[in-house]
């Protein structure tokens, strides 16, 4: 099993980084995650789907701790988020602890189906927003 979950793991991100992801920033209503990176120290913009609550925006991680940008935010965790066309500022969470299948539920329907599908560890991430 471990080696299907690599294997979907290493697909996935792959499928991402190359074709989704490039298309994705370009859209204006795409919301991105902007991290910054931990061994370049430059910007890294990642669309994420998502909520914003309050002053907190509310995601779930496909991967967890293997995600690139969750590595980032466990470095460094000041991050912008870009919210229907306007950039905030905040400071990211991870969250191992919360049930991250049960938070997919308070997110928006399509892009948390694509989560549980196409993740293998779910892990939810809080950003508290400055503004």
């Amino acid at each position: 099993m471990a080696g299907f979950r690599d294997l979907r793991f290493r697909a996935v991100t792959a499928l991402q980084r190359h074709v989704v992801n490039p298309l994705a920033r370009r859209s204006p209503g795409q919301i991105l995650l902007e991290t910054t990176g931990r061994t370049s120290g430059l910007p890294r913009r990642t669309p994420v789907g998502g909520r914003r609550t309050g002053q907190e925006f509310w995601l779930v991680s496909e991967f967890g701790d293997r995600s690139q940008y969750v590595r980032n935010i466990r470095k460094d965790p000041r991050v912008r988020v870009r919210i229907k066309g306007r950039w905030h500022r905040g400071t990211a969470h991870p969250l191992p602890r919360d049930d991250a299948r049960a938070r997919l539920r308070t997110l928006p329907a399509y892009n948390s189906a694509v989560v549980r599908v196409m993740g293998t560890d779910l892990m939810t991430v809080r950003v508290d927003l400055e503004d």
